[in-house]
C-alpha cells in the first residue's frame, strides 16, 4: 500500500460503479476518496473492491456525519469506527466538515450551519483535538457550503477557520465550489476569502458541480448537489488558486446522476492540466465570477 503524502494530482470520489475501470488502469487517477460512513461495516462488496484499489492507489477518507460542530460530545462510537478504518486502509488524507449533522442521538441527514463566534469555536477546537488524537495524525477540515448565516456570528468563516487551524493544528480542505455558493448565497467575495486563507495550511482541493434554484421576484440561490460537472467558473478560480498558492491534491466530487467513467475520468484530467499552471505566489487573485 502507498502511504506516502500526497503533495498534487487528481483524484475522484470512488463509485462502485467505476471499479473495473479503476483496477484495469489505476494510474489514470493520483487518488481516490471514499465517504468513511458507507465503510463502517467490517466486510462485504465494498471492502472487497477498495482492498484491490488500495493496493494501486492512495486513498483519502471524507468524513460526512461525525458532527464535529455539535453541541454534544462527539460519538465515541463513531470515533473509534472511523479510527479502526484508518489503521485498515492508511489513508494518506483524512477530512471532515465544519458543520453538525446529529443530535440527541439522532442523525439529521444534513451538514448544518454553525455560528461563527468564540464558545463555538472553543467547541471546535476541543472536538477537533479528541478527533486527531484518535486517529494520531492531523485532519483537514473542509469549508461548507452555506445558504445562510447565523445571527450569533460575529467573526467571517474565513476568520473561523483561520483560528481553527491556528489553535488546533488542523489542516484545511478548501472546496472552492462550496465557497463559490457561499458567496453568492450569502454575500462575500471569493478572492477575498481566498487571499485570507492559510494556503500553506490547505490539503486538498474539491470540486463539484451546483445547480441554480430560481426564487419569486427573480433570484436565485445555488445549490450544492454533486449531480453534474464541475462549473466554469469553479474551474476559473481553481486555475486562480493554484496560480496564488501552488498545487496540491484535487478531488472532483460527482456522487448523483453518476457520469460515465470517461466523462468523470476527463474531469480529473483537467485537473491534471491546471495544475500545470505556473505557480506566482504574488499574483493576486481576479476572477470574474
Amino acid at each position: 500500500m502507498n502511504c506516502k503524502p500526497l503533495q498534487a494530482g487528481a483524484g475522484v470520489a470512488f463509485k462502485p460503479q467505476y471499479f473495473e475501470a479503476l483496477l484495469a488502469d489505476p494510474q489514470r487517477l493520483d487518488f481516490i476518496e471514499i465517504h468513511v460512513e458507507n465503510y463502517f461495516g467490517a466486510g462485504g462488496l465494498l471492502h472487497a473492491q477498495m482492498g484491490a484499489l488500495r493496493e494501486h492507489l492512495p486513498l483519502s477518507v471524507h468524513g460526512v456525519g461525525l458532527s464535529l460542530g455539535g453541541a454534544q460530545a462527539l460519538d465515541a462510537g463513531h470515533l473509534q469506527r472511523l479510527a479502526e478504518l484508518c489503521r485498515r486502509y492508511q489513508p494518506v488524507l483524512v477530512s471532515e466538515h465544519l458543520a453538525w449533522s446529529s443530535h440527541a442521538s439522532v442523525y439529521l441527514g444534513d451538514l448544518l450551519p454553525i455560528a461563527y463566534d468564540r464558545a463555538t469555536l472553543d467547541r471546535l477546537v476541543e472536538h477537533v483535538d479528541q478527533l486527531q488524537c484518535a486517529l494520531q495524525r492531523e485532519v483537514l477540515i473542509e469549508n461548507p457550503a452555506a445558504y445562510l448565516r447565523l445571527a450569533q456570528s460575529d467573526m467571517s468563516e474565513v476568520e473561523f477557520l483561520c483560528s481553527l487551524s491556528q489553535r488546533s493544528g488542523c489542516g484545511l480542505l478548501l472546496d472552492l465550489n462550496n465557497l463559490l455558493i457561499s458567496s453568492h448565497n450569502c454575500g462575500g467575495e471569493p478572492r477575498d476569502y481566498l487571499q485570507q486563507l492559510p494556503a500553506e495550511r490547505v490539503g486538498e482541493v474539491h470540486l463539484a458541480g451546483h445547480t441554480r434554484v430560481e426564487l419569486p421576484g427573480g433570484e436565485f440561490v445555488l445549490v450544492d448537489e454533486h449531480g453534474s460537472a464541475v462549473a466554469d467558473t469553479t474551474w476559473q478560480l481553481y486555475a486562480e488558486w493554484v496560480r496564488h498558492a501552488g498545487k496540491c491534491p484535487t478531488l472532483v466530487e460527482w456522487d448523483r446522476n453518476l457520469p460515465t467513467w470517461s466523462v468523470l475520468a476527463a474531469e480529473a484530467d483537467c485537473v491534471r492540466s491546471l495544475q500545470c499552471v505556473p505557480f506566482m505566489p504574488a499574483v493576486a487573485l481576479d476572477v470574474p465570477l
